[in-house]
């Protein structure tokens, strides 16, 4: 505990508490969205492909934020725009780009020369190299996210629960669909700093996963997701703190855990009685 207060005083630890926080938030905002319209396997396409982008900047010698960013949120348009202009399924789409980028991205770091340090570190997360420029974009991407979706919420449930209709009421349906992937494909890119290429869709989707076990009002699933994600980004640094593990598999692990705890009870609680 010594140690851990100790920590405590370094700025690294105190910009990682922080993005551990606003990450939290903003995985547990968007999350809820995610999960409920079966985009779990597109931010999982998303978060592999920024592979490339950061490729593109060490190759390039350029800070990789400044690559990824960009190429994550045209990756994320392209997919819905495929989607959108053919007849196929979307998990087909999906799966093509996804092997497409990844292999590209493969290929780009083969080229990498010298250390790869860097690089490992954005595969496998570590929430304690955050700079004061993620902060500054985790907390700018959390607001816009913030603002369009509480103050389109009546709008985002109809869309959730049946397009169609939000169509016939004259809710922009395509205006919306491609905002809500502009702001998940930024989220997701400024996530794999935390939590890495490799866990960043579970950081997305577990936290939604478990507040939809515990309510079935959309207001408490929204709340409730929002803190599990704060909750357990942060455990997940005192896990990593404390045992000295990666940070990055401390959260999801964290989240995995609290998952599995509350299907085990919510499975004993509605048991039903053989007497």
């Amino acid at each position: 505990m010594a140690n851990l207060l100790e920590l405590l005083q370094f700025p690294f630890m105190q910009r990682a508490i922080a993005a551990g926080i606003l990450l939290g938030l903003l995985g547990g905002l968007l999350g809820c969205f995610v999960t409920l319209r079966q985009l779990s396997f597109f931010s999982h396409a998303v978060g592999h492909a920024a592979l490339v982008g950061i490729a593109l900047g060490v190759l390039l010698q350029i800070p990789p934020v400044w690559t990824f960013l960009p190429f994550t949120l045209a990756f994320g348009l392209a997919v819905l725009y495929l989607i959108d202009q053919t007849d196929l399924w979307s998990d087909s789409i999906l799966n093509i780009v996804l092997s497409g980028a990844l292999a590209i991205g493969v290929i780009l770091t083969s080229f990498i020369q010298g250390y790869r340090g860097n690089l490992m570190g954005i595969l496998f997360g570590d929430i304690l190299a955050v700079s004061y420029t993620d902060l500054i974009l985790t907390l700018i991407i959390l607001v816009a996210s913030t603002v369009f979706l509480l103050s389109t919420l009546p709008q985002q449930i109809l869309l959730t629960l049946n397009q169609a209709v939000a169509k016939v009421q004259g809710i922009p349906v395509q205006l919306h669909r491609y905002l809500f992937v502009v702001l998940l494909s930024l989220a997701v890119a400024v996530s794999i700093k935390a939590v890495g290429i490799l866990l960043v869709n579970a950081f997305l989707v577990i936290p939604a996963a478990t507040a939809k076990l515990l309510s079935y009002r959309f207001s408490r699933f929204l709340w409730l997701s929002v803190g599990l994600g704060v909750c357990s980004s942060l455990l997940g640094m005192l896990v990593s703190g404390l045992w000295n593990v990666a940070s990055g598999p401390s959260i999801v692990l964290v989240q995995f855990l609290l998952f599995l705890s509350v299907l085990g009870i919510s499975k004993l609680a509605f048991k039903p009685s053989r007497a």
